[in-house]
C-alpha cells in the first residue's frame, strides 16, 4: 500500500504572509489567508500588464494572455475540459445571481427548481427570486435524525417540470460532504441539471467537475487561498445556451465573456495561477513529478490527511465535554467531514465566548454563517447561534491544543464570563 504523502508545514506556513502576525486563524470558512504566490501574480499584472485586453499593442496582448493563463490554471484546478468553461466573478453569491439571470429565457412559467434547506443563502436566494417570474421553488429537506440529504426525499419533489437542482458540496455548518456524483446521476436520469455550491468544499478536497458530472460548480477564491474573487465552472454547451449579461453585441456564442459583464477583474483572476503553482509545488514536494493536474491530486491527498488529523483532534476534545453539542457528525467517519466544525455549549452565549476568544488572539466566528434557513430549521438561532472553528491545511495540531486550552479556561470561569440568561 502506497504511503500517504505528507505536508511540510514549515514550507506551507512560509507561503502565507498573514500567518505571522500573532493570530491563530480558525475562521477560514469566512476567508482563508492569501498565498504569497497569489499576491505576486496580482502585483506583476498591475505593474507589467495593467491595460484593457483587446488592443493590438503588446502590453494589451500580454494582458489577454494572462487572463487566458488564469482560465487555464482554473481548468487544471477543477479538471474542466477547456479554459472557456471557467467564468470569473466577484463572489460565489454574485456568480450564482448572474447564473440565475442568464438562465431566465430557458425557464417557463411552471418550471421547477429544487434547493436544499442546508445550503448557504447564495445557492437559495437567486433561485427563490425567480418565483416572481412564475418559476416554482421546491425545498429538499434535511433528514433531522441523520443530518443528511437523502435521495428518497428528493425523489417525490422531482417532476417532468424540474429544470435544476441546487445543492452544496459541503455544509458550512455541518461540515459534511454530500455525494455529488450520486446526486448528479439521480438528477440527470430525470432530465434536470445540477448546480453545486462548493465554497465549503474546494479549500479542503480535490475538485474534479468531470468526475462529479456537475453542470455548474461555483466556489470562492478568497476561501481557497486567493483574493476576494470567485470562479464558476459551467459545462461548455450549457454556457452557450445562457443569455448574455453583457452588451447586446456579445452573442450567445461569446463564452465565457458574455457572463462577465464589464470584464473580469484581470489581476484577481490572474492570482489563480499562484494558487495552482502552490498546489503543484506541494505535489512535487510529495514526490509527484507528473502533470500539473496529477501534482494537484497528490497535494490534496496530503492536505486531506493533515486536515483529518486536525478534525479529529478538535472533535475528540468536544466529544469529551458533557456540556457541548456538536452540530453535525461528531466523528469523521470515512473522511467525509471537512474541518469546519460548529458547536454550542449549554447555557452559554456564543457571541460572548467568541469575544473571550478574541482576547486570546484566536479568530473564530459565531452566528448562522449565512446559512440561516438551516440554523432556523435546526432551532439553533438563540444564544448568539453557534460557534464555529474552520481550519485549513496551514493550521497545526498545536494551534488546536492552544484553542482547547483557552476554551477550558474560559468555560471554567477564569475569565469571569457569565452564563447566558
Amino acid at each position: 500500500m502506497a504511503e500517504t504523502p505528507s505536508l511540510d508545514l514549515g514550507f506551507v506556513r512560509s507561503q502565507f504572509p498573514g500567518l505571522h502576525r500573532g493570530w491563530t486563524f480558525f475562521d477560514n470558512a469566512g476567508g482563508s489567508q492569501i498565498l504569497k504566490g497569489a499576491l505576486e501574480r496580482i502585483n506583476s499584472f498591475l505593474i507589467e500588464r495593467n491595460v484593457q485586453i483587446g488592443g493590438s499593442y503588446e502590453v494589451s496582448q500580454n494582458a489577454a494572455k494572462a487572463l487566458y493563463e488564469a482560465r487555464t490554471a482554473a481548468m487544471h484546478l477543477v479538471n474542466a475540459r477547456r479554459p472557456e468553461e471557467i467564468v470569473f466573478g466577484s463572489s460565489t453569491t454574485a456568480l450564482l445571481q448572474n447564473l440565475a439571470r442568464a438562465m431566465q429565457s430557458q425557464l417557463a412559467e411552471g418550471d421547477e427548481i429544487i434547493v436544499t434547506i442546508s445550503d448557504h443563502e447564495s445557492n437559495i436566494g437567486p433561485w427563490d427570486r425567480l418565483q416572481a417570474n412564475g418559476v416554482r421553488l421546491k425545498v429538499w429537506p434535511l433528514n433531522r435524525d441523520t443530518l443528511t440529504l437523502d435521495l428518497a426525499d428528493l425523489e417525490p419533489l422531482m417532476s417532468e417540470r424540474t429544470r435544476l437542482v441546487c445543492v452544496t458540496h459541503a455544509s458550512n455548518i455541518l461540515g459534511s460532504i454530500n455525494p455529488i456524483r450520486e446526486i448528479a446521476d439521480f438528477v440527470h436520469a430525470r432530465g434536470a441539471r445540477l448546480c453545486v455550491d462548493a465554497v465549503a468544499y474546494a479549500p479542503h478536497r480535490l475538485v474534479d467537475v468531470q468526475a462529479f458530472d456537475a453542470d455548474y460548480y461555483v466556489f470562492s477564491l478568497y476561501k481557497t487561498y486567493g483574493p476576494h474573487y470567485a470562479l464558476m465552472y459551467g459545462r461548455y454547451e450549457h454556457l452557450l445556451e445562457l443569455d448574455t449579461l453583457y452588451h447586446y453585441f456579445y452573442g450567445k456564442d461569446k463564452v465565457p465573456g458574455k457572463l462577465e459583464p464589464g470584464n473580469p477583474n484581470y489581476e484577481l483572476a490572474y492570482s489563480t495561477c499562484g494558487i495552482v503553482d502552490y498546489l503543484a509545488t506541494l505535489g512535487a514536494m510529495a514526490g509527484n513529478d507528473g502533470s500539473i493536474r496529477s501534482r494537484i491530486e497528490t497535494a490534496f491527498t496530503a492536505i486531506t490527511a493533515h486536515e483529518d488529523r486536525l478534525t479529529e483532534r478538535l472533535l475528540s476534545y468536544l466529544r469529551s465535554r458533557n456540556d457541548c453539542r456538536i452540530i453535525g457528525q461528531s466523528r469523521n467517519r470515512g473522511s467525509l467531514r471537512v474541518p469546519t466544525i460548529a458547536f454550542r455549549f449549554d447555557g452559554r452565549n456564543a457571541a460572548d465566548l467568541c469575544a473571550a476568544m478574541d482576547r486570546e488572539n484566536i479568530a473564530m466566528r459565531f452566528g448562522d454563517f449565512h446559512s440561516r434557513r438551516l440554523a432556523e430549521y435546526l432551532d439553533l438561532t438563540d444564544h448568539g447561534g453557534m460557534l464555529r472553528v474552520s481550519m485549513v491545511h496551514y493550521n497545526t495540531l498545536e494551534e488546536v491544543d492552544r484553542f482547547t486550552a483557552a476554551l477550558d479556561r474560559i468555560l471554567s470561569g477564569d475569565t469571569g464570563l457569565a452564563k447566558a440568561g
